[in-house]
């Protein structure tokens, strides 16, 4: 193994102990790796990161299955809008987004507002009970068949836009993170085929970058078992300001860059 591949390695470990106790498969910190430190070709960084999603998941749900946390209707309606979102989201990125700027841009005026909104949502909660009703099933789908477009785009399968509305929403994250880490999975076993297909029809580095994919992938599913193992000696309220601080982070991270290039 390379240099290069044990950087994807190693950063596939890190991140995905550091995402996966709070539903987020860590592609949304893999891909500045892919443009800044792989030089993973644009728009092939997208496929790459579903690649990774699909290697790393397996190791998050198994433990999250293993506790008995993925039984219940959130996987399901989660994985019911995601899987079609994501389909049409590829499509959307390689014809119509497939600029490095504007896709930083997008991504970061999605993940930003929502991350600053759920630590803001935790903090104020710590002061007075939150009175929240839960959304209908039909809403959650829905909810989810819009942000797994997005997933697509962004390459994320929608579990990390997912993680920080339900949990502002008040559904525990021991709920969402497996939850939402199913429906990442799902979706990008369908985005990354997605984009395999598209690649024969089009021009430009679509097709995922397999070797990175594969290597990055396989450190994420080590590190999510292990981050699926600390989930449950986490406090909620930790876990939360967590979550919500990964997406303002990498929201803010992404708009700079689109700003400065």
């Amino acid at each position: 193994m390379d240099t290069v591949g044990i950087t994807a390695f190693a950063a596939g470990l890190v991140i995905a102990i550091v995402t996966a106790p709070v539903g987020v498969s860590g592609a949304v910190f893999l891909l500045p790796v892919q443009l800044s430190v792989l030089q993973v070709p644009n728009p092939a960084v997208t496929p790459t990161n579903l690649l990774f999603n699909v290697v790393a998941g397996p190791g998050a749900l198994w433990r999250y299955a293993r506790s008995g946390q993925l039984a219940g209707p959130l996987t399901r309606q989660l994985v019911a809008g995601t899987v079609p979102g994501v389909v049409l989201g590829a499509v959307v990125r390689v014809f119509l987004l497939p600029g490095a700027v504007v896709f930083r841009l997008v991504a970061g005026c999605v993940l930003l507002p929502l991350g600053v909104w759920l630590v803001i949502r935790t903090l104020r909660a710590n002061r007075r009970p939150a009175n929240r009703t839960p959304w209908a099933a039909s809403t959650v789908t829905g909810l989810a068949l819009v942000i797994g477009v997005v997933g697509g785009i962004y390459g994320i399968g929608g579990g990390s836009i997912l993680g920080p509305i339900l949990v502002g929403r008040g559904h525990p994250v021991a709920v969402v993170a497996p939850a939402a880490l199913a429906s990442t999975f799902a979706a990008s076993i369908c985005g990354a085929t997605a984009y395999a297909v598209l690649s024969l029809f089009t021009g430009g580095s679509i097709a995922p970058d397999w070797t990175l994919g594969l290597l990055a992938g396989l450190g994420g599913l080590v590190g999510g078992y292990l981050g699926a193992r600390l989930q449950r000696r986490l406090p909620e309220t930790g876990l939360r300001l967590l979550l919500g601080a990964i997406a303002a982070v990498i929201g803010a991270l992404y708009l700079v860059q689109g700003a400065t290039i």
